[in-house]
């Protein structure tokens, strides 16, 4: 289990020393990522802040984190996964630690943005040192118990944070997870053995352009059916659903927790059976894309079920919402698996640069288009509210379905391998005696 040019290390050595110890870094980012959506309420209290500008702030890290994402990738590409993660690690303990000591929504928001580009680096660097010594063909799966890992720290930024506040403030959370942050990159510093990419790949890699990726014309078919739905899915499941939760369907705190805590755990066992569900579909000729693109059309149909704001269904598309949501996660498999070894850090963040842009603009403009109403009283939005700012997030992502299944059609009679769709392989940017995927079936 081992990519080439790289020496053999057993299952539990490349567990012990490289997936653990990056999927921990990767732990940290998600919990981070959405750690105000349950702080909402003691950040307002204790900082004045507008529901606006606890958007802003919120996705502020969204942005940062997607500032960062081609610098890191082509760090990631020419001095190795170890390296850059220990002092990304070191930058975002900093950033939180500013943040347990802000008291202003510009203090606040800068160090927010510090936070996010230090984690900037997570995923990515976890990808890239996956992909130096897992086989191909096992990369959705991988990718998937990952991407659980991510979901627990999700989880973790739920109700364990509303337990641990009985023991301390928002603050003296802040101040915990910066100690974590150093830890982490300890540990990746002492565990981790070095992967850089081989000097003949590095090489060749430099030839080919972050632009190169971009316009890898399989590459865009891929972002034109899942890139809005994953910046839908981070940027609402980081803030606005739990206050959709609290405004239209009257919930207090701690059961807008509980709830976050149950679809967090839905990613976990999503993301986790995702990837068995792409090797099983992969072995009856069914690629990637096209699972992606049912799990798609199913996520739009609940988004418009949030939409229609029914009360009693609330509970239940809340958790659903975060379920179908990991099937989004599949972009990164798609991508890693048609790439060279050499820049599987490079195409991982030009991916993640367009995700969290694009999760930035949905997590600010949910709450623009939320902020076209007046509140109410109790400082809530009324329903109407969010009946618009879903039902625009669902017809937005209704046209690259629609592309999907037109391409799908018009190319319905002929082979699997002529028809253009991004699978396990992509061979427009592959490099001689590159073989990095297993070939689409």
């Amino acid at each position: 289990m081992h990519g080439a040019g790289t020496p053999s290390r057993s299952g539990v050595a490349v567990f012990c020393l490289v997936f653990l110890p990056f999927a921990l870094g990767h732990y940290l980012s998600c919990l981070l990522r959405g750690v105000n959506a349950v702080l909402m309420t003691e950040l307002l209290a204790s900082v004045a802040l507008t529901p606006a500008q606890l958007g802003l702030l919120t996705s502020a890290f969204f942005l940062a984190f997607a500032l960062v994402q081609l610098p890191v990738g082509m760090a990631l590409d020419r001095h190795g996964p170890r390296a850059v993660q220990v002092w990304l690690l070191a930058l975002a303990a900093v950033g939180v630690w500013l943040f347990s000591r802000g008291h202003s929504f510009a203090e606040l928001m800068w160090a927010r943005a510090i936070m996010g580009a230090g984690l900037g680096g997570c995923f990515m660097a976890a990808v890239k040192a996956i992909s130096c010594v897992i086989a191909p063909a096992r990369l959705p799966s991988v990718h998937g118990y990952l991407i659980a890992v991510g979901g627990l720290g999700a989880a973790t930024a739920t109700m364990p944070v509303k337990l641990a506040l009985h023991y301390t403030d928002w603050r003296g959370v802040f101040l915990g997870l910066a100690l974590a942050a150093l830890a982490i990159g300890c540990l990746i510093r002492l565990l981790s053995p070095a992967l850089p990419a081989p000097a003949a790949a590095a090489g060749k890699a430099g030839k080919v352009s972050v632009w190169s990726v971009y316009r890898d014309a399989a590459f865009r078919r891929t972002i034109a059916l899942i890139l809005l739905p994953h910046t839908v899915f981070f940027g609402v499941q980081g803030l606005w659903i739990g206050r959709w939760l609290a405004d239209v369907g009257g919930l207090s705190d701690d059961n807008v927790a509980y709830l976050l805590y149950l679809g967090m755990a839905a990613v976990i066992f999503g993301a986790i059976g995702m990837g068995m569900l792409t090797e099983w579909a992969a072995r009856r000729g069914i690629t990637p894309m096209r699972l992606a693109a049912a799990g798609i059309a199913l996520f739009i149909a609940v988004q418009l079920g949030m939409a229609c704001n029914s009360v009693p269904s609330l509970p239940l598309l809340s958790v659903l919402f975060t379920l179908l949501g990991t099937v989004t996660g599949l972009e990164y498999a798609i991508v890693a698996q048609g790439m060279p070894a050499s820049l599987t850090g490079r195409a991982a963040t030009c991916l993640n640069l367009l995700i969290f842009t694009g999760a930035f603009l949905v997590q600010a403009g949910f709450g623009l288009i939320l902020g076209c109403w007046p509140l109410n009283s109790q400082q809530q939005y009324p329903p109407q509210a969010y009946q618009v700012a879903f039902g625009v997030l669902a017809v937005l992502q209704l046209p690259g379905l629609a592309l999907f299944v037109m391409r799908r059609g018009r190319t319905a009679c002929t082979a699997p391998a002529a028809n253009g769709e991004p699978g396990y392989a992509r061979p427009s940017l592959r490099q001689p005696g590159q073989g990095n995927a297993a070939p689409d079936r």
